[in-house]
C-alpha cells in the first residue's frame, strides 16, 4: 500500500471548510496547505493539523530575493511542517540560504526541520508556454532537470515535477532525492490544468516519492469513496 504517499491539498478559502474535509476523511494522514488557504487563516490551521497528527506540506513556493526567501523559511520551519517549497529560480544563493534559515528555524522552535523542496516547471505549463510565453530556449525536461539539478546542488532535499519528469530526474538525481509530483490524474477523472499528468500507479512506478492529489478526491461527489478507489488502484 502507497496511501502512506498520498497528499491531499486543502484548496479551500476557510479553516471551517478545511477543517471539515479532514473530518471527513480522516484515514488522510498527510495535507498540504497552499497560498489561498494561509493567507485566509494564517498559521491557526498548521496548529491545528499538528494537533490531529496530521503530516503536513506547507505549499507557498517562496519566491524573492535570498535575505527574504531565508527568513520566510526560516518562520515556516517554526511551525513543525514536513515540507516546505521555494521556487528553483529565486537561484542558487537563495536556495542554500533558505536551506541554512529553516535548519535555524526549526532549532530555535524545538522541531524537527521540514525538508525544503524546489518547485522545478509548474505542471499547469505546457512546453508551448515555456517557451514561448516564458521565453525559456531549453526543452520542458531539460528545464526542469535543470532546476532539481540546482536545488540538489544548493543543498536542498528535493524538487516538484510532474510525473512526466519524475523518472529522467530520479535517475540523475539519485535516490535520496525526494520527488514530490502534483498533477496526478486517476485514469476515470479530469484532468482540468494539468497539462503533464500520469495515474497515480504510474507515477510511482516512474519513481516518485509523494503524489498530490486534489480535486480527483475533494472535488468528488462521494470524496470518500474516491479516496478508496485511489487506494484500491494503488494496492493493485
Amino acid at each position: 500500500m502507497h496511501t502512506d504517499r498520498i497528499i491531499v491539498p486543502l484548496d479551500v478559502p476557510t479553516e471551517a471548510l478545511a477543517i471539515a474535509l479532514v473530518d471527513r476523511l480522516p484515514q488522510v494522514s498527510f495535507w498540504k496547505v497552499g497560498l489561498e488557504l494561509f493567507v485566509s487563516c494564517g498559521g491557526g490551521i498548521l496548529s491545528t493539523l499538528k494537533q490531529r497528527q496530521k503530516r503536513i506540506f506547507l505549499d507557498l513556493k517562496f519566491h524573492d530575493i535570498p535575505n527574504t526567501v531565508a527568513g520566510a523559511c526560516r518562520a515556516a520551519a517554526g511551525y513543525g511542517v514536513d515540507l516546505v517549497t521555494i521556487h528553483a529560480t529565486a537561484g542558487k544563493d537563495a536556495l542554500s540560504l533558505a536551506q541554512q534559515a529553516a535548519q535555524e528555524g526549526a532549532k530555535t522552535a524545538g522541531v524537527a526541520p521540514p525538508k525544503l523542496i524546489a518547485i522545478t516547471v509548474l505542471t499547469s505549463l505546457s512546453a508551448r508556454q515555456l517557451a514561448f510565453e516564458l521565453k525559456i530556449p531549453l526543452e520542458l525536461p531539460e528545464y526542469a532537470l535543470e532546476m532539481a539539478s540546482l536545488a540538489r546542488e544548493a543543498g536542498l532535499d528535493g524538487a516538484v515535477c510532474s510525473p512526466q519528469e519524475v523518472e529522467q530526474l530520479r535517475r540523475i538525481c539519485g535516490d535520496d532525492f525526494l520527488l514530490v509530483c502534483p498533477g496526478v490524474r486517476p485514469s476515470w477523472a479530469a484532468k482540468g490544468d494539468q497539462t503533464r499528468s500520469l495515474t497515480p500507479a504510474q507515477a510511482i512506478k516512474a519513481g516518485a516519492d509523494y503524489l498530490v492529489i486534489g480535486r480527483p478526491i475533494t472535488a468528488a461527489a462521494n470524496p470518500e469513496e474516491a479516496w478508496e478507489r485511489i487506494c484500491q488502484e494503488l494496492a493493485g
